[in-house]
């Protein structure tokens, strides 16, 4: 890959890294509600699953789309009703008590796993492979997950860490759910870029 093609490759991984979506509007609300250590997790398996994601779609599961347009509707169907899903759990979520067992933060394979509902990371993938490796080579596959893989987990990171400093505002009980509901409400709004491309 040529290196201005690389560069492009990267500011692109980047800015999409970094922009709001369902993965860095959940990292900002687990590390509002549960703090950056026990975020860590969630970061990790964001990060690390949407590298392994890029990794299978750049050697064959692009061309399943290609060959099967269709597939990629019902894709997005099932993604914008989890994400729906999702919107709701978090703007019913009551603030977490010691000792409740409620309220606990998203997993590494929750998190790793909800990669392959999300259509922002679709979005990005399938973007990523159509603009900057249109030869869809096993090196070119392995050349965009690993750009990937070196920007998506600082960037991810960052949106926690923001969510963490937020908890000095969220000290009562109201406003950790109202922070939960306007998150809720931006991760419905987060859908609707996705949903006309």
């Amino acid at each position: 890959m040529a290196y201005d093609l690389l560069t492009a490759l990267a500011l692109f991984a980047f800015v999409s890294s970094i922009t709001p979506g369902p993965n860095n509007l959940m990292l900002m609300a687990s590390g509002a509600n549960f703090g950056l250590r026990k975020t860590v997790p969630h970061m990790l398996g964001v990060a690390l699953g949407f590298v392994f994601m890029v990794l299978l779609i750049g050697i064959g599961l692009i061309q399943v789309f290609d060959a099967f347009p269709a597939s990629y509707i019902i894709l997005k169907i099932c993604s914008v009703a989890y994400l729906l899903y999702l919107a709701w759990r978090i703007s019913v979520a009551a603030p977490a008590t010691p000792g409740s067992g409620r309220g606990r933060p998203i997993t590494f394979l929750q998190a790793a796993a909800f990669q392959w509902v999300n259509p922002k990371a679709w979005a990005m993938a399938l973007t990523a492979f159509s603009v900057y490796a249109p030869d869809q080579s096993i090196a070119a596959a392995f050349l965009v997950a690993a750009v990937f893989g070196a920007v998506n987990l600082p960037s991810v990171a960052s949106w926690a860490f923001l969510g963490q400093k937020m908890t000095r505002f969220l000290t009562k009980p109201a406003r950790l759910v109202t922070f939960n509901r306007i998150m809720a409400g931006l991760l419905i709004l987060s859908l609707f870029p996705v949903l006309w491309t």
